[in-house]
């Protein structure tokens, strides 16, 4: 992991997810701190990076009808100190994947969960934290500020000086593929799609936040950039050596990026498998040419073509 840049300060009250009209405004600060021994202590014994237990949301409306987001969800995904895992989110719409986030990021109305609890890093989670990060897939940001206000937005809210950072803000603008010289001071409306999720992406992980929650970041993007994001996201995961929950509609993406997939299914939302899957060793161009990554993502279609079929029998889940 690389080291960290002079002039952070602790971790306070920066909040998980800039808000959309509002300057920098405080946030509850994380709960407590994992006792320093925790960080080499062997992976049994640390807590889960995310663990939900037995989650159910259900959403009612003015008019008392119910409608349930997800039901009885469980599973772990442990903290690997100095790796961190990638864990896919895939499933159709409306099947709770992005309430599966959100309640990770303690953001409502999702959170609270109706029953069942939700932790992070061995504590409940009771709201935004530093300890989460969250990018969002439409192009979250300040409209009037510029780039490096954007990105060191988090560190203005901890009170980091302006030169320490703006200083910060740059290299990480440039570890995003950005230049420094000619994009800091631009503002949102003039950068493609692709910049301004790389704006996010810098906004996000300049905080190093140990869980980073990512909700179709680069669904909204052409093929090539969207290749191109994500071997971005994977060289700064092994920098950060983060924990990364990402929600996709794409079976390639799901394969390619995923230490794990969980399969999704609706009526109600919920987990309908768990599925390990092998580390991809060159850049997503290559890979997608290589046989194992074809019958990978044919076989986890075949798996998602059947949790379907089996939803829609009138004696089906849910």
């Amino acid at each position: 992991m690389s080291e960290s840049p002079a002039g952070r300060v602790p971790e306070g009250a920066a909040p998980a997810v800039p808000p959309t009209t509002a300057p920098c405004q405080p946030r509850a600060a994380p709960g407590p701190s994992a006792p320093a021994g925790d960080q080499a202590a062997p992976a049994a014994e640390r807590p889960a990076a995310v663990e939900f237990r037995d989650v159910t949301k259900i959403y009612t409306s003015g008019g008392g009808r119910t409608a349930v987001a997800i039901d009885h969800v469980s599973f772990t995904i442990p903290d690997l100190v100095g790796h961190g895992e990638i864990s896919s989110f895939l499933g159709p719409s409306g099947c709770g994947k992005s309430t599966v986030l959100r309640l990770v990021a303690g953001l409502e109305p999702q959170h609270p969960p109706t029953s069942g609890t939700v932790t992070v890093l061995g504590q409940p989670v009771v709201g935004p934290s530093a300890d989460r990060g969250m990018v969002f897939q439409d192009y979250t940001s300040f409209d009037n500020r510029t780039v490096v206000d954007n990105v060191a937005f988090g560190l203005e809210c901890r009170g980091v000086a302006r030169r320490t950072r703006e200083a910060e803000a740059l290299d990480w603008i440039a570890r995003v593929g950005l230049d420094p010289l000619r994009d800091a001071g631009k503002y949102p409306h003039e950068l493609s799609g692709g910049m301004r999720q790389r704006v996010a992406i810098a906004r996000t992980l300049i905080l190093r936040p140990r869980v980073i929650l990512m909700d179709e970041p680069f669904g909204a993007l052409d093929p090539a950039t969207r290749l191109d994001m994500q071997d971005l996201l994977v060289r700064l995961w092994h920098e950060v050596e983060a924990t990364v929950l990402f929600v996709t509609h794409s079976v390639e993406e799901a394969v390619y990026l995923g230490d794990r997939v969980f399969v999704m299914a609706t009526t109600p939302g919920r987990i309908a498998e768990e599925i390990h899957m092998p580390a991809a060793s060159a850049p997503a161009r290559e890979t997608q040419s290589q046989p194992w990554f074809h019958e990978q993502v044919h076989r986890l279609q075949e798996r998602i073509e059947r949790i379907e079929a089996e939803a829609q029998r009138p004696n089906g889940p849910g």
